[in-house]
């Protein structure tokens, strides 16, 4: 009978981990791909300033193989209690080259696992190198509120296991880990995935990181958008990556690689250190710009423009009902279309054209910060039954 794990305990017996331990404090705080709660009578955790000022949240996202740890959690598992290291590689490459699917061949390589689940972790503790930096930059996510998120392809219990290890379950435990679950036998059999999502990919990051910005969103004021980092190493991170607002790539990996060949925004780090260093400035630059109010000034508006305005959330207050009229504007072509006006204070729509200016309108207040006596151009494209896209055509960057 398989036992489906989900947070296992620690390795070491005796000993809470490998690592000494930091002096410093976890607050009881919820685990959650969401903000911590922080008391409403209380000031920020780790806030040199008075509760009548406010700090924008930020919410972190890190990739764990290759990142956190230089080396690969499943490969060492594979090498050793596994496929072994060459029917591995040729595993890697058919995913590398699209042969087959990631999902497919990940079963192949957990499937040919054979060890019992503790036993599997004496190796981890040869083989594994955490970052030198990632302890430290652990105590700043904690002393300033910020939580600190694993989004991994991996098994979400092996992850655990390693992090229980190297940290200790204390400071383990304010990591959320957003990865797949898993269904392994007593024995150490049969060593199989539950996947996250009914995909090729198995764990969409991209649809993770989409729902974690919805909680932040949610847990944040009115006036509030939290500002969401992510940190990885390779391709296979950039689903999430393009979901963040700051992405940080490792330097000289692929995930640089592809940032410079395809002109995306990203800062290079080498350890963690050096992404503690960014994050500080930048919530320095954002508090003397806005005050933790709005939009953030680092802001992804390609991750959120278009899921702003089709979401619940983005739709403003005054609106309208939506009519069976418009819907009925769905089910037909319309040709393009194109209106020019003064930004103004959005009011009450007369008719279908103008209610979908006005949703447009509305986004540019709210997305692209538009001002009142600002110019705005927007192009309606055809719109089909099956959906449509509003291009801004443009002096708005």
């Amino acid at each position: 009978m398989g036992i489906c794990h989900r947070a296992p305990g620690s390795l070491v017996d005796g000993a809470d981990s490998l690592m000494a331990p930091y002096d410093y404090q976890i607050p009881n705080m919820p685990i959650a791909i969401s903000p911590p709660s922080t008391p409403k009578s209380k000031a920020p955790l780790g806030s040199a300033r008075g509760s009548a000022d406010k700090k924008r949240q930020i919410v972190c996202f890190s990739d764990f193989d290759g990142t956190i740890f230089k080396q690969d959690t499943g490969h060492v598992l594979f090498d050793n209690y596994g496929c072994g290291t060459e029917q591995r590689r040729i595993l890697d490459e058919q995913i590398k080259t699209g042969a087959r699917p990631f999902r497919d061949v990940s079963e192949e390589m957990w499937g040919s696992v054979n060890v019992p689940f503790e036993d599997g972790f004496e190796i981890m503790k040869e083989k594994l190198e955490m970052d030198p930096d990632f302890q430290a930059f652990h105590r700043y996510c904690v002393e300033n509120g910020i939580p600190l998120n694993v989004i991994s392809a991996g098994l979400k219990p092996v992850l655990r296991k390693v992090l229980d290890t190297f940290l200790g379950k204390e400071k383990s435990a304010y990591i959320n880990i957003v990865a797949n679950e898993a269904d392994i036998n007593a024995d150490g059999s049969r060593w199989r995935p539950v996947w996250r999502h009914d995909n090729e990919l198995g764990h969409d990051k991209a649809i993770s990181m989409t729902e974690a910005r919805q909680n932040a969103e949610a847990e944040c004021d009115d006036d509030t958008v939290p500002l969401i980092v992510f940190i990885g190493d390779g391709v296979s991170d950039l689903p999430a990556a393009r979901e963040a607002d700051v992405l940080f790539a490792k330097r000289g990996e692929r995930l640089e690689e592809y940032c410079i060949e395809n002109n995306i925004s990203y800062i290079p780090f080498d350890t963690f250190a050096d992404i503690q260093r960014e994050i500080q400035k930048i919530r320095e630059e954002d508090d003397e710009a806005t005050g933790g109010r709005g939009l953030p000034v680092r802001y992804n508006p390609g991750a959120n423009v278009w899921r702003r305005m089709s979401g619940n959330a983005s739709v403003p207050r005054s609106m309208p009902p939506v009519s069976e009229e418009l819907k009925e504007f769905f089910q037909r072509d319309n040709s393009t279309q194109e209106k020019t006006t003064r930004a103004e204070e959005p009011t009450r729509s007369q008719d279908i054209s103008d209610f979908f200016y006005f949703i447009l309108r509305s986004a540019a207040f709210r997305v692209f910060e538009v001002m009142p006596g600002d110019e705005i151009h927007f192009e309606l494209k055809s719109v089909t039954g099956r959906g449509g896209c509003f291009v801004p055509k443009t002096n708005i960057d």
